[in-house]
């Protein structure tokens, strides 16, 4: 799903995670992960680089603060794919923030999907579906919420997520701070 809403949203871009898992399938590191030692990882930790980071399935993942603050600072708006304790964190550091929670249609259909991607083993499935069963209960912490029940209708929603979130008043105050100067300021009079 966010691979492709960042083919279709212009000026968003993807953080990339730091992991201690080996990869799966096809991933490459520094395109799906940033895929690092444990030695490495607590090193990301001491020196306070990670925006958030969470132990997941056995294995530490972690969103880099200064990849993201690039982004950020370049006008690009940056969408992170974590689980509920790193979205928990990203909450409070991050308030401006938009969390979205994307649920499966249902239990079965969430153990069909990780069946059908043969990325892990029987056992590794298990771990994830008895966490899934944790997570899932966080799911009214979040702003919005998509059930992932079809993807083309999951895309189009997160798609209107972020458009919308673009047209927050926040986000466009210091737009409209320059436009409302070319009527003469908010205090102008008639013009």
């Amino acid at each position: 799903m966010v691979s492709r809403v960042l083919q279709t949203i212009p000026g968003l871009r993807f953080s990339i995670s730091y992991t201690t898992r080996a990869p799966r399938g096809a991933e490459r590191d520094g395109v799906e992960y940033f895929f690092v030692d444990e030695s490495r990882f607590q090193s990301l930790i001491r020196n306070d680089e990670l925006l958030e980071w969470a132990e997941v399935h056995g294995h530490f993942y972690g969103t880099s603060q200064r990849h993201v603050d690039d982004m950020l600072r370049q006008g690009e708006d940056v969408i992170l794919d974590i689980d509920v304790q790193g979205a928990g964190i990203i909450r409070r550091k991050r308030p401006d923030a938009v969390s979205v929670f994307i649920l499966p249609p249902s239990f079965e259909v969430l153990r069909e999907r990780l069946l059908a991607r043969s990325l892990d083993a029987g056992f590794v499935i298990e771990k994830r579906l008895k966490i899934a069963r944790e997570e899932i209960r966080h799911y009214k912490e979040y702003e919005y919420l998509i059930i992932n029940k079809d993807l083309d209708s999951s895309v189009l929603e997160l798609e209107s997520i972020i458009r919308g979130a673009r047209c927050r008043m926040e986000a466009r105050s210091e737009s409209a701070r320059s436009i409302l100067a070319t009527f003469g300021g908010m205090d102008a009079e008639d013009p």
